[in-house]
């Protein structure tokens, strides 16, 4: 095997292993929502502690970056992530116990994914680098998926305890093959030229800006689907004669396959990519991701097969654009402030994610739980979706040529 396929599998399989534990409170959050007495909102406020954790590490770490290199501080936020979520896994027991420990996972956890794009920026050329980073996203989806899996198997047999400590032993063995694989991996810091500033190669770069702009409404549809559509899935089982437990664990086999999709998403969009542009699949997958938001949560009611199909489409169509999106700005800004950029693209986009469970659960809660106040919730994402199409179709413009067409590249 070659070099950099040896590393880019170890990235790929610890992010795998350190994604186990991301999904294990979505699965398991029709149960915790009785036995810890939450409504809706608290619910999703935990879910959003995390994203706000993963907020404040993805900016600051990306800014970080820039000075200090990705390799060191991805090493050790893989290990705090490994200690922090065995903490969750024996710790969590109620509502207050559950917000801070998920929130302080959330923090260590978050500035892997940029600090590990920005490794992989290093490592391959552009021409690879959908692929690469196509792969690295998959390997997040793979890792949600083993979650959902093991809590399916988990929470029958042991509650929310069994499920939360087999989950929460991915992100240690995650940590470990980290610090093995990156070992004796050169990963360079460019310098900066003394031209060169934030507000002309960020701010002012209206490629790289739009970029930025498609992933904050990407990540507020895409966050709040994550966040809701095991409950939701629970609630179809519920509404068709399941009991809360029961409908748990089939909720989490199905959410494993939505997971599943994602990660043929992202590896087959990302190098897709590569060959036909990052404009076209952006606006593509962004289009259909919309679609399916402002129909999915009406499907409540329908056949079950009908709930799955629409379901696995959405997980593909939601998370197709997230590596073209970091592959597109990876490369319409100097390697010298991509840290910075990521930097600026987290703090928006994983700041509006933030905001995406709790308006989605403070919707549930002011229609009532029905058919219709899941539609309505769902719906609220769709409107994110739009904007990312139409930012897609700015960034577009970006790339016209003499011709005065538009060229999906």
């Amino acid at each position: 095997m070659k070099k950099f396929d040896l590393l880019l599998t170890g990235m790929c399989l610890s992010r795998a292993l350190s994604g186990l534990i991301m999904t294990a409170y979505a699965a398991a959050l029709a149960v915790l929502m009785e036995d810890w007495s939450m409504s809706a909102a608290r619910s999703g406020s935990i879910a959003s502690g995390f994203h706000l954790g993963s907020t404040v590490s993805l900016v600051g770490v990306s800014w970080l970056a820039d000075r200090l290199g990705p390799k060191r501080l991805y090493l050790g936020l893989m290990t705090l992530s490994g200690l922090f979520s065995l903490a969750f896994a024996l710790m969590a027991r109620d509502y207050y116990s559950g917000l801070i420990l998920y929130t302080l996972l959330g923090l260590a956890q978050g500035g892997t994914y940029t600090t590990g794009l920005m490794i992989l920026a290093d490592q391959y050329r552009p021409e690879k680098r959908g692929r690469a980073m196509g792969l690295f996203v998959a390997s997040t989806s793979l890792g949600y998926s083993s979650s959902l899996v093991v809590s399916g198997l988990a929470l029958p047999l042991g509650g929310y305890k069994l499920s939360f400590l087999l989950c929460g032993l991915g992100p240690a063995l995650g940590a470990v093959l980290s610090w093995f694989i990156l070992s004796g991996v050169a990963v360079s810091r460019p310098e900066r030229l003394s031209s060169q500033r934030f507000s002309g190669e960020v701010l002012r770069n209206r490629p790289a800006m739009l970029l930025i702009g498609g992933y904050t409404f990407h990540n507020f549809e895409l966050l709040g689907m994550w966040a809701w559509t095991p409950a939701f899935i629970a609630a179809c089982f519920i509404a068709a004669g399941s009991d809360g437990m029961e409908a748990a664990g089939l909720s989490s086999y199905l959410n494993a396959a939505f997971h599943l999709t994602g990660l043929i998403a992202s590896t087959s969009m990302g190098m897709m990519s590569d060959r036909l542009g990052r404009a076209r699949v952006i606006v593509t997958m962004a289009t259909i991701s919309a679609i399916c938001s402002f129909i999915f949560g009406w499907t409540m009611g329908w056949p079950v097969y009908l709930v799955v199909a629409m379901g696995l489409i959405y997980a593909f169509s939601a998370l197709g654009d997230s590596p073209v999106l970091s592959a597109g700005l990876s490369e319409a800004v100097p390697p010298a402030y991509l840290g910075s950029a990521l930097g600026l693209r987290s703090l928006l986009g994983f700041g509006i994610g933030t905001i995406a469970p709790i308006a989605f659960g403070a919707v549930l809660d002011a229609f009532g739980r029905g058919a219709e106040s899941w539609g309505m919730a769902y719906g609220l994402l769709g409107l994110s979706g739009l904007g990312a199409v139409v930012v897609g179709v700015m960034f577009a413009w970006t790339r016209t040529g003499t011709s005065g067409k538009m060229i999906f590249r």
